[in-house]
């Protein structure tokens, strides 16, 4: 695992998600991250390759990006398609502002 990110980005977009977008995480993990029954999400590690979740309180699931990220203004574009893509195979409506 390598990351383009400080520790400083990292602290701040893990708040980020877990503050603001914790409904978008579990989608993720229940989507892609081979977790259907998940109750909880909650990113704990973000690198170049994948972003981490917590799930349920315990377990790691590491969703990989698709490509290597080589800076933080990517993050959130990748995200986005993340989640799109997990609404996509949850058959989920993708909400407005994604």
């Amino acid at each position: 695992m390598s990351t383009p990110f400080t520790a400083e980005a990292i602290e701040a977009i893990k708040r980020h998600m877990n503050d603001d977008h914790a409904e978008d995480s579990l989608i993720i993990v229940r989507g892609l991250g081979g977790r259907p029954e998940a109750e909880s999400a909650e990113v704990s590690d973000v690198d170049a390759e994948a972003i981490t979740f917590a799930v349920d309180g315990g377990e790691p699931v590491r969703v990989p990006w698709g490509q290597t990220l080589t800076e933080r203004a990517q993050v959130r574009k990748a995200v986005v398609m993340l989640y799109r893509e997990a609404c996509g195979k949850l058959g989920l409506p993708i909400r407005g502002e994604h």
